[in-house]
């Protein structure tokens, strides 16, 4: 298993003593605590009130600040000072760590926290279940879809809100990144697979003032990717095309001279993949290029960031579709390969630890 030199080094070989491991086996067992404490600390204005501390506050002055109970603020500071995200300092007073700032500031630690909380915490309960059936079982907490995306439109509105924020977050970083990619040779058309609410077709008419863009996903995801992009520059050249891609009869329009996958074929599983790229071959040319954007949790410089990925394909598991995953690269080519196609170049640090899959016919 190909790994960058920084995973390799964190997963080959023991990191810890063995009252770090006896400490980090407690720190799983009471995980759902952990979660839940610092994710109140967040919600219910403690961090902030102590990160515009720098001295630090006692007690007393959180409750005050928080407007809550002596009671609650004791259950948080303890729980937290215990967990490692806040310091005792002298006289009492707390104040918030390392680890607090981040939970608090750092923008890729909200937005997956919040996601876990809102969308994840309370399916994860059915994780066995999913695991064993092959079905998103956690998804029947919101509803009795066969996957999140023909929910997605039906989600509670914070449930919803909040998938959108985790997706659309990892993804804008890359856009300009994988543009520069794709428009490295002329493009007249491209067909955007999986195209959600538009986000990277309105970038797509922007960054090219000649280029039509069509989407191609389930019709209710083109209903809110219609009303997203309404009255928006270069709407008028992005056109939808409604499809389920897993159904055999549906197949790919023809005549684009790029097609683009982000963030998508991770939404299914090996025999899934390798039969829509099948279909994407069938309406390939020698000239037509398909350009392949995921985060391989192999391919990152820093293993958090393959940590995150690893953690992100057990929601798949639970609430997705119960059979998809975030990809080891060499997986990816696999399937590639076995549907008739090739991989002729990939690119790298784009965005937020993304890489570009370069794949025509071979």
């Amino acid at each position: 298993m190909n790994l960058t030199p920084a995973i390799r080094k964190q997963y080959t070989a023991e990191q810890k003593t063995a009252l770090e491991a006896q400490r980090l086996a407690q720190e799983i067992a009471f995980a759902p605590v952990v979660f839940q404490i610092s994710h109140l600390m967040v919600k219910l204005g403690v961090f902030e009130a102590l990160c515009n501390a720098p001295e630090g506050l006692t007690m007393q002055e959180v409750a005050t600040k928080t407007q809550l109970s002596d009671y609650a603020v004791k259950i948080l500071l303890e729980s937290s000072l215990s967990i490692g995200t806040v310091l005792l300092k002298e006289g009492d007073r707390f104040a918030i760590s390392k680890a607090g700032w981040f939970l608090l500031r750092d923008k890729t630690t909200r937005v997956n926290m919040e996601f876990i909380q809102e969308v994840c915490y309370e399916g994860l309960f059915h994780l066995e279940e999913a695991l064993k059936e092959g079905k998103p079982a956690g998804l029947k907490v919101f509803g009795s879809w066969p996957t999140i995306y023909e929910g997605l439109s039906q989600l509670p509105q914070k449930a919803q809100e909040k998938w959108f924020a985790f997706d659309h977050y990892y993804s804008d970083y890359s856009f300009e990144d994988a543009l520069n990619i794709i428009f490295k040779r002329p493009v007249k058309t491209l067909l955007d697979v999986g195209g959600n609410t538009g986000r990277f077709a309105l970038k797509t008419v922007s960054f090219n003032p000649d280029v039509q863009v069509t989407i191609m996903d389930l019709p209710q995801q083109l209903g809110l990717m219609k009303n997203n992009i309404a009255g928006k520059q270069g709407a008028e050249r992005i056109g939808g095309y409604p499809a389920n891609l897993l159904d055999a009869s549906v197949p790919f329009p023809k005549g684009f001279d790029v097609i683009w996958m982000s963030q998508f074929l991770d939404c299914f599983s090996e025999p899934q993949i390798v039969a829509i790229l099948q279909k994407a071959a069938a309406v390939m040319n020698a000239s037509t290029r398909l350009f392949i954007m995921e985060t391989f949790w192999d391919r990152q410089e820093y293993e958090t960031t393959a940590l995150c990925l690893t953690m992100t394909s057990v929601y798949f598991t639970a609430m997705a579709n119960g059979n998809s995953k975030m990809y080891h690269s060499e997986d990816m080519a696999r399937l590639i390969d076995q549907a008739g196609l090739k991989v002729v170049a990939t690119h790298d640090g784009i965005g937020r630890g993304h890489s570009i899959l370069e794949v025509s016919l071979p």
